[in-house]
């Protein structure tokens, strides 16, 4: 097994989402990966890299950083919205940087992770179709596109996952927190259908501070926030198991070290850089 090792910017509370928490510049959050001997990441949202390819590019080789690609949130299931143009653009900064996997969040259209949507019919031929085109598109300039079921996007619970593999030709990103939390087993996943997972995200998690999440005590964010993402090995998600069932599986593809955390002081920072260390500690005699 060629193991690849990578990070993402969101284990630093680096993401997307408005009103998360300290968004931490990007020299500090490279620096630190670099720090702990991590030579790949993810892009991370937009604006946390340069939008312009050239420049995209140029600040990871600065950082002696690879880019491996990035999580792309997109709406996939309205016919009237083509989300190819924009993504076309996107594919521009992947090859300017050699990055080789984008990783499509089929989100609902509004902002956040605590929705949910009910497709009708008509919109799950949508999304099925809008999938493949993006499969296609992306490989037109040699990126590989995938999946990843995530919690309050429209592919979220194991029988979503289920109508997109029946579905649809494109590959899975198997988040081992998301996939988890919403009631799936990652190593089932793994062992059935190992030919369409291409890119893995590794997080641990509390099932405890889940499962008030999953009643509605607390939001999502909030949920983060109090631990519902542990560091690798110290949570309930089965990580190891799901490494050897990947290795046993011959998967050669990114181990991303994915975790998604609120930062919203200089104290909180330290300990996502010691959770990330923690967590590269065990993903290295993991796949070792």
């Amino acid at each position: 097994m060629n193991a690849r090792i990578a990070s993402a910017p969101i284990s630093w509370g680096v993401i997307e989402v408005p009103g998360w928490g300290l968004q931490l510049d990007r020299e500090r959050v490279l620096g630190e990966m670099k720090s702990l001997g991590i030579t790949a990441t993810e892009f991370g949202p937009e604006g946390f890299l340069p939008d312009a390819p050239a420049e995209r590019a140029a600040v990871l080789a600065e950082a002696g950083l690879s880019a491996v690609g990035g999580f792309y949130p997109v709406v996939l299931h309205k016919a009237d919205e083509d989300p190819l143009p924009a993504m076309e653009r996107e594919l521009e900064a992947y090859v300017a940087a050699g990055a080789s996997t984008i990783v499509l969040s089929a989100v609902t259209g509004e902002q956040g992770y605590d929705g949910a949507a009910e497709l009708t019919e008509a919109e799950w031929q949508t999304l099925f179709s809008n999938l493949d085109r993006a499969q296609r598109t992306a490989a037109s300039v040699g990126v590989v596109a995938t999946l990843h079921p995530h919690l309050g996007t429209v592919v979220e619970k194991p029988d979503a996952v289920a109508r997109v593999l029946a579905g649809s030709t494109i590959g899975l990103c198997l988040d081992t927190g998301h996939y988890t939390l919403a009631g799936g087993d990652p190593v089932e996943l793994v062992r059935d259908h190992a030919d369409r997972i291409v890119h893995a995200h590794l997080k641990d998690v509390s099932l405890a501070v889940a499962e008030r999440v999953r009643a509605g005590e607390i939001d999502y964010r909030e949920g983060v926030r109090q631990g519902m993402y542990q560091a690798l090995g110290a949570g309930d998600a089965r990580v190891a198991e799901i490494v050897d069932a990947l290795a046993a599986a011959g998967y050669d593809g990114w181990y991303v070290l994915e975790q998604d955390t609120v930062v919203e002081s200089d104290e909180d920072a330290a300990v996502a850089l010691e959770n990330a260390r923690r967590s590269v500690e065990f993903i290295r005699g993991a796949v070792a």
